[in-house]
């Protein structure tokens, strides 16, 4: 992500350590933190929740249970309120700062758009949307990117609707990460552990039947749904479709295959369930920016 024109025309390096440029906009604010030189232990709180990216560089974070991790660009974090972090920065030096954003909202404004969410897209089995009181440290998918990329700029900008433009979304923000937890809760059940969530269990059908055909009639009758019903709360809950979805694991899937150099693009793409080669290249293509072959050699000389 990139930080715009407007914020190194007037942010002032005022620390080494965690410098902070921030910008209020009505329940929200973002807060850009640089870092030039080399820290361990450095100890960071926020009031409210909290959504951290990270733009540039490395940090090692050190949350509760003294979970530790790698928080690298194109990663980002989901904090409750309260939480302390304590962060290491192995790698920020002069001309090469480490950069990450933190976008704090009132958990009054959150809770607003989980009523809104269990309003108009209600979840399977009378679950409900809930804040999470955990740290959940996700890459960015597409979507997800781009609104951080269009926030980092609103944020920064000197506009009269401004608070409209980032409460919209913010909005949007934050339905995508809880679907994105949502699905990958979901991912992480293992078989035979997805309990009475009937999403949960087509889920697990899904990863372990993938080399077969898999249609929406069969898998709206495995969930105990019409397929509209069906349909709409994958979507709702996942956020993308029950045919995406499939892709996405099929093309996870021969990704890992084609890894090995022995393996023939025509026998990975019809044990993944493909039956078109044309498609499975063009789909291949679109997720991993290269084609299968391609894939398939580069992938062979960095082992």
């Amino acid at each position: 992500m990139r930080l715009p024109d407007r914020f190194f025309e007037e942010r002032k390096l005022e620390a080494l350590v965690e410098n902070q440029t921030t910008y209020t906009v009505g329940q929200a604010a973002m807060h850009i933190f640089e870092t030039q030189q080399q820290a361990e232990r450095v100890q960071l709180q926020f009031d409210h929740p909290v959504i951290a990216s990270m733009l540039r560089g490395k940090k090692i974070m050190h949350l509760r249970d003294e979970q530790s991790f790698d928080f690298l660009p194109g990663e980002s974090l989901i904090l409750p309120a309260n939480e302390l972090m304590q962060i290491d920065f192995p790698e920020a030096q002069k001309g090469d700062p480490t950069q990450c954003l933190a976008i704090a909202i009132a958990e009054e404004r959150v809770r607003e758009i989980i009523t809104l969410m269990n309003e108009t897209m209600p979840k399977a089995d009378d679950q409900e949307w809930n804040l999470m009181d955990y740290n959940f440290h996700f890459t960015n998918d597409a979507g997800i990117y781009q609104i951080l990329q269009r926030l980092i700029f609103l944020f920064a900008e000197n506009h009269p609707a401004k608070d409209f433009f980032v409460n919209n979304m913010l909005q949007e923000l934050i339905m995508r990460i809880l679907q994105a937890n949502t699905k990958k809760t979901y991912l992480e059940f293992s078989d035979g552990s997805s309990g009475n969530n009937r999403l949960a269990y087509v889920i697990q059908y899904i990863r372990n039947h993938l080399g077969e055909p898999l249609s929406i009639d069969t898998l709206s009758e495995k969930a105990c749904m019409s397929k509209s019903h069906f349909y709409r709360v994958f979507k709702n809950e996942v956020g993308i479709s029950p045919n995406d979805f499939i892709n996405d694991e099929r093309i996870k899937w021969a990704a890992s295959m084609l890894k090995d150099p022995h393996r023939k693009i025509k026998e990975v793409y019809l044990e993944c369930g493909f039956e078109s080669r044309s498609y499975f290249n063009r789909l291949f293509k679109r997720k991993k920016q290269l084609s299968p072959g391609e894939f398939q050699v580069r992938a062979n000389k960095q082992q």
